[in-house]
This record gives C-alpha cells, sequence and structure tokens, in this order.
C-alpha cells in the first residue's frame, strides 16, 4: 500500500469480504486507492489533480425493515474501525461495483455531478442488477487531509423515485477550488 494512503487517519483503508450462505463478496474495489483527473480546459497549461479516494460501509450496507431479527444478524457488517454495524445490502453490493470507474469519471462531461447539500456531491444514472437504468445517488465529500486531496464516498444507493431537481457542478471547479483553499461551490 502506498505511503501516500498513511495519511488517511480515519477511513478504512481495506475491506474485509462478506460471507453469507457460503458465498464470499469481495469488497476490495472499495479499498483505498488514488485517482487522477486531468484539466485540460486551457490546452498549453493542463493540469493533474491526485485525490486519495476512500469509501464507507454505507456503500454496500443499508437498513431494511423488512427482515427480521435473524436475518439482520446473519447480515450485519462489522466495519475494521468498528466504528459502525450495518446489515450486508446485495443490490447496494452490486452497485458498489461500478464505484470506482464512476469515481474516475467524475470529470467527464457526461458525468452529472450535482450538489447534493451540505458540501456534498452526488453523481447518478447506472444499471442495477436487473439491468435497468437508475438514479444512482453517490454522496461524496471532498477536503484535504495532510496536504493530500481527499474524496470520500460517503453513501451510495439507488433511488427509483428519482432525484427530482439538481443544480449540477463541474467537478473541476469543485477540485480547483479544493486546491486553491478556497470556498466549495454551494447550490
Amino acid at each position: 500500500m502506498s505511503k501516500d494512503f498513511n495519511t488517511v487517519k480515519t477511513e478504512v483503508k481495506r475491506w474485509r469480504n462478506f460471507t453469507f450462505n457460503g458465498q464470499v463478496y469481495d469488497l476490495s474495489h472499495l479499498d483505498v486507492h488514488r485517482v487522477e483527473y486531468t484539466d485540460e480546459t486551457d490546452e498549453n497549461n493542463p493540469f493533474t489533480y491526485r485525490f486519495i479516494v476512500t469509501y464507507s460501509s454505507h456503500c454496500f450496507t443499508g437498513k431494511s425493515e423488512d427482515l427480521t431479527s435473524e436475518e439482520l444478524e446473519l447480515l450485519m457488517y462489522h466495519d475494521l474501525n468498528k466504528k459502525e454495524s450495518r446489515p450486508f445490502n446485495f443490490e447496494r453490493y452490486h452497485l458498489s461495483r461500478q464505484l470506482p470507474s464512476i469515481i474516475k469519471s467524475l470529470a467527464d462531461k457526461t458525468t452529472l455531478v450535482c450538489h447534493a447539500g451540505y458540501k456534498k456531491y452526488a453523481s447518478v444514472k447506472v444499471l442495477d442488477s436487473n439491468g435497468i437504468e437508475v438514479d444512482y445517488f453517490v454522496v461524496f465529500t471532498v477536503f484535504r487531509e495532510s496536504k493530500k486531496l481527499r474524496l470520500h464516498i460517503q453513501s451510495a444507493y439507488p433511488k427509483y423515485d428519482g432525484i427530482g431537481k439538481v443544480e449540477k457542478v463541474r467537478f473541476f471547479v469543485i477540485a480547483k477550488n479544493l486546491l486553491n483553499n478556497k470556498k466549495l461551490p454551494t447550490p
């Protein structure tokens, strides 16, 4: 693991797999990693932003009222930091497999980045486990930690009732403001 990842102080760096009924659900796609975004708006002076990316357990766990207490106990996932225990959610897990590529595409013009409130941002539209396009609300925040740019995915879940009206924001505006210690865009 890169020594840059040692700057990550509070989040899980490596997720342990989840096993249910003998089936192993690999969570390594949510391990800490680095992603680079190159802003070529000024073709004479392209600039690369380097972010360290972390994920929360809310990307693959979720509450469910329709489960019995026995089922909840069988599905309980305890993170290594012992911060939280929540039931494993198979649909969220399936969708989470797409998160690394979604995160890499945040700066693409085809990826919708919008305000999600409280200085958080979201990206949407993916295929669920049935191949149906759904709004996928990927709530992330950006900040600086130990002089590094960080992007933390706080939650990711399908929204079957739509997301309503959104206010778009360009990812490079977020990155540039963060790098230059300026106020992050708000709606």
